[in-house]
Order: C-alpha cells, then structure tokens, then sequence
C-alpha cells in the first residue's frame, strides 16, 4: 500500500449543487421512525440517511434527487442526502448504520466487502442500483509541465479528499504504474479545493474519479484552459490487469469547454449499494420507486440515463439485495446465480 502524508491546504471550498425539479432534500439522518397517521390509520415513519460525497462531485446531486424522488413517491419514508468523504467513508456509515443507502465506486464496494485494501473486516453490503461509470481525470492547466502521467513525478499532486473513492482510485491506478506517494508532494483535497488548488497554482496536477461532466471541472474550464492527462494503451493494460474492476474508456473532446480532445483514462462503475440488514420490505418499495422513477434522476443528472435494472445487473460486483432481487423478478428482470445473496440460498 502506499504511504499517505499530511495534507497541507486547509481551505474549504462549498460549491453548492442547483437541483431541478424542486427535488426536496429533508428531515434528519438515521434509521428510525415515528407513527405517521394516513388514509389507512397510523403507520411506522421510516427515516433513511443517503450518503453522497462532496458537494463539488456528482454524488451530492445524484443522492439529493434520490431523497427528493423517495420524499415524494415512497409512502412513511423520509430521506436525508448528506455530505460526506464519499466512497470508503460511505461504507463505514452503511456499515455502522448511520446511512441506509450509500454511493460508492465498485472498486470500493468489492474491498468493502472483501475486508481489503482500507477497510480491516468485511462489510455485509448489497447492491441496490448500478448508476453510471466514474471517469478519472487527471487535471492540469494549459502549459504545465505535466503532459503524461510520468510527469506527475515531483508535482504537487491532490490525490482526493480523505477516505474518498477519489483517493482510493488514484492509490490503485499510482500504484499500478509504480508511481508511488514518495514520488510526489501529495495534497488530499475535495473536488471543490482541487479547482481552488489549480486556480490559485497551490497544486500542479489534481485527481477526480467523478462522472462526466463534473460541475467542479466545468467550473475551472470557464476561468482556465485545462488539460486532462491522458493514459497510453500500455499504462490502461497494465492498471486492469492488476485491478480488473477498472476499464479504459474514452472521455469524449467537448466535454468540458475549450477543451477538444479526446482523452483514453481509466474508468469504473458507480453503485447505491444497501447493508443485508435492510428488510426485503424496504429495499423493495424503494428498489420500485427509484427505478420507475429513472426520468426524474435524468433530469438532474443527465448520465443517470444508464442507472437501469440491466446495468445493476451487469456492473455488480457484490449480490443484490432480496429486496431489489423482488422487484426485479416482478418485472421480468433475470438474475444470475452469483449475484443472489447467501440469505436466499
């Protein structure tokens, strides 16, 4: 594993996510519940926690259309979207049950689950929806020295927030490439300080394993011409043949302003995943509410277009939960053997 340092930028950057639709995000975090009087009498109020990630990323916006999409349509369930370090930090709050529903990159779900790499034991998680693949940028501005990912030797380089899935990422793909935090001036910054941190030349190179388009790049592009480092075919082989859970993929030229070229960089999916202990009750109402509710998602972030039953199934790395394993037989949906969970067997 690689060494981690102190971070030495203490500025905290809050970008703040403008969320169509008037998607409501309410109430308090954690699991418990009130008696609710309704049509049918009183009925058990269940309160959910989402945990995001940073207010700069696309998880913040996604899980705030979630808790809106759940307020709305799931009858006696309150959800909360909540800041948080994002993926590794997500799996403890799952795990310790603070959250209910929580956004990680599958590299992290697979080691949560496995006990590996940061986390010291497994965690009992289930995937509920498959989202859409996080795209690694690595960013400098126009005229930096740092043209290739070799170049990043000696820079200062922000590797992602702590305990994030950025940080994760970049650890795996650095360390498959024999690149190591020796070898740079490491800053562990959120996407919001990383644009700072670029604007303001505190950091030479900043990392984002974020959807595509990201507000926090998008942002840096309307003030700075940017270049996104590209991986060559060699250094894409090599970082999915130690870490098969990465694939290349290719950002395409336009998807940030001023910036029109195409960029081959690894990539890895995104889930909301659920801890066993949920009840098959429901993860099913919300499984049915969220999935016929995909327009509403799209509408706030465009690549929620992909968050399909059949990309759950396909980019799982962990069973599904039974509750969603329900919905999906109720809809026709098949579901291979290795993603039925030990429960149901």
């Amino acid at each position: 594993m690689l060494r981690f340092k102190k971070s030495n930028l203490f500025t905290v950057v809050l970008v703040v996510a403008l969320l169509s639709l008037s998607l409501v995000v309410a109430g308090c975090g954690g699991g418990g519940g009130d008696e609710k009087s309704g049509d049918g009498g009183s009925a058990k109020l269940e309160r959910i926690s989402i945990a995001t990630g940073g207010t700069g990323g696309t998880y913040y916006p996604y899980g705030g259309a979630l808790a809106g999409i759940i307020n709305n349509k799931a009858e006696n369930v309150e959800a909360t979207a909540e800041v948080t370090g994002a993926s590794v930090e997500n799996a403890r709050l799952l795990d310790s049950g603070e959250a209910q529903l929580g956004l990680l990159m599958n590299d992290v779900v697979f080691q949560a689950y496995n006990g590996e790499n940061q986390f010291d034991k497994p965690i009992e998680l289930r995937t509920f929806l498959g989202m859409y693949a996080n795209v690694m940028h690595v960013v400098a501005l126009e005229g930096s020295s740092a043209q290739g990912i070799a170049d990043i030797k000696g820079k200062k380089v922000s590797v992602g927030a702590p305990g994030s899935g950025t940080e994760n990422m970049a650890n795996q793909v650095l360390d498959a490439l024999g690149i190591t935090y020796d070898d740079i001036d490491e800053f562990r910054l959120s996407f919001g300080e990383n644009t700072e941190g670029l604007r303001d030349h505190v950091i030479d190179v900043g990392i984002w394993s974020v959807g595509a388009p990201t507000s926090s790049i998008m942002d840096l592009a309307t003030t700075h011409k940017i270049n996104i480092i590209p991986f060559t075919d060699e250094e894409m082989a090599t970082i999915t043949a130690k870490y098969p859970y990465y694939n290349a993929t290719t950002l395409p030229a336009g998807t940030y302003s001023g910036y029109d070229v195409e960029v081959k960089t690894p990539a890895v999916w995104n889930s909301v995943v659920v801890h066993k202990d949920m009840s098959e009750e429901l993860a099913y109402k919300l499984a049915k509410t969220v999935f016929e509710s995909n327009a509403d998602l799209v509408a706030v972030y465009a690549g929620a277009i992909e968050s399909t039953p059949e990309n759950t199934i396909s980019s799982a790395v962990v069973p599904l939960h039974p509750g969603v394993i329900k919905y999906f037989e109720e809809i026709g949906v098949d579901v291979p053997d290795e993603l039925i969970p030990p429960e149901m067997k």
